[in-house]
């Protein structure tokens, strides 16, 4: 459990962008203390509770400390294994749909950190939902992973073009994938 954040990290939790805690903590709204000798802002979790809970935000990502993930994909086997995976790592909450429409409702109500979406769902394509998810302000920094079979460059393209952060063709291995979550997400490596 960190006791310690930096401005991004705490940028993150609170879902605002840095600049918005850099300017709390220069003017008083948000304590904590700056690295000796550098001018390195940091920030102890009690306090950043407590700014939290005072301006309304909710302190999910603080009091648990992990990351939530919505996995959207209609192979129930790859679903297992991903869910298995995050389980196992511990960083990460996990939230299953099986297709776009449970996604849909999901993701407004849960708001997810990450989503890994597959492509080619029974319902409706991911880029679709890749749109949906950009033009919602309050999700400004979920992450999108979309996944799938297929490997036409232009509909990669088209898929970052509408919003997503990474495509990884199936199949993958479930642990790169886990590393390109937590890159995505700026989570520390395992035992880091």
């Amino acid at each position: 459990m960190k006791t310690v954040f930096t401005t991004g990290e705490a940028a993150k939790i609170c879902k605002v962008s840095q600049q918005t805690i850099i300017r709390c903590f220069d003017s008083g709204q948000l304590r904590g203390f700056r690295v000796p000798g550098s001018r390195f802002r940091r920030i102890p979790r009690d306090i950043l509770y407590r700014f939290m809970k005072e301006n309304g935000i909710p302190t999910d990502a603080l009091e648990s400390g992990r990351r939530k993930a919505l996995i959207v994909d209609d192979d129930e086997e790859l679903v297992e294994l991903i869910r298995d995976a995050l389980d196992a790592d511990g960083r990460f909450e996990v939230r299953i749909a099986n297709n776009g429409f449970d996604a849909g409702m999901m993701v407004k109500e849960y708001r997810p950190d990450i989503i890994v979406l597959d492509v080619m769902l029974p319902d409706i394509n991911g880029k679709e939902v890749c749109q949906r998810v950009r033009m919602d302000s309050a999700l400004d920094g979920t992450q999108i992973i979309c996944i799938s079979g297929m490997v036409e460059q232009d509909k990669i393209a088209e898929l970052k073009a509408c919003g997503a952060n990474e495509f990884m063709q199936k199949p993958f291995e479930v642990e790169s994938l886990v590393d390109r979550m937590c890159k995505l997400l700026d989570v520390e490596p395992v035992g880091a």
